[in-house]
């Protein structure tokens, strides 16, 4: 008894080194670049597992306008203009496929009488020249019983990502915790390699990098938004300390 279901998202992302207020970039840090893209993908229900196919399109470089996006951003909160734009990786189309399977009835129970949690174990795979990588993990859900079909939110791979699948709640809103942890093995990694065909800045990045996250998500009929707060660790050798960034998502059912 198969089902499956189709997703799409849209989304830009802006990499910076730590100090933006040099013309002439750390070489030792890592470079400017700006990824706009959009995915879409199909999730398949199978027996006791789950499976994700993806496929991102998008641009790196210039004609992604990170330069215009955070300058505009900087110029509305009245802040100083990051100098080293100039020095960003060069145009370039990026391709990625992945594919993740999960086992979302791993461990899976009511808690309480109101409440379902949910542990759900995942590996997968992504190749591209934007990423390629293969990793493993695991995440944690607790919500409603009554509005138990529902997965974590998009985000932009490798950010530990859900399918974005939610069911239209049961009393108009709903809500859902989760936690997750994803470990991955890099091979690629455009915004520390630099660009594919062509010289540009580069760093010499860590091959195994781990994410860890928590976050929230409100339902509203068939209407989504989350937050998301992401622990990553060092990614490339000589990174002074692991990041942390958040990330909000909006999701609609049709």
């Amino acid at each position: 008894n198969e089902t499956t279901s189709t997703y799409y998202s849209v989304g830009h992302n802006l990499y910076t080194p730590r100090n933006t207020s040099l013309r002439q970039p750390d070489p030792n840090d890592r470079p400017y670049a700006a990824f706009l893209y959009g995915s879409a993908g199909m999730t398949s229900i199978t027996d006791d597992h789950l499976d994700d196919m993806e496929i991102t399109l998008g641009v790196v470089g210039p004609m992604a306008l990170g330069e215009e996006i955070q300058s505009g951003f900087h110029d509305l909160i009245n802040s100083y203009d990051p100098k080293g734009w100039d020095a960003q990786l060069e145009n370039e189309p990026g391709l990625m496929l992945s594919w993740q399977r999960s086992w979302p009835e791993f461990y899976a129970g009511r808690w309480g009488d109101s409440l379902y949690t949910r542990l759900t174990p995942h590996l997968g795979t992504t190749v591209g020249n934007i990423y390629t990588y293969a990793n493993t993990g695991f995440t944690v859900q607790l919500m409603p019983h009554a509005d138990r079909w529902q997965s974590e939110p998009l985000h932009v791979r490798p950010t530990i990502s859900g399918s974005g699948f939610f069911a239209r709640p049961k009393n108009t809103w709903s809500w859902m915790l989760f936690a997750g942890l994803d470990g991955r093995a890099v091979a690629r990694d455009i915004f520390l390699d630099g660009n594919s065909f062509r010289d540009s800045p580069s760093v010499d990045k860590k091959h195994f990098v781990a994410d860890a996250n928590a976050g929230i998500a409100f339902t509203y009929g068939a209407t989504r938004i989350s937050y998301t707060l992401n622990w990553r660790s060092k990614e490339f050798h000589g990174q002074d300390k692991s990041h942390i960034f958040g990330a909000i998502s909006l999701g609609y059912r049709f």
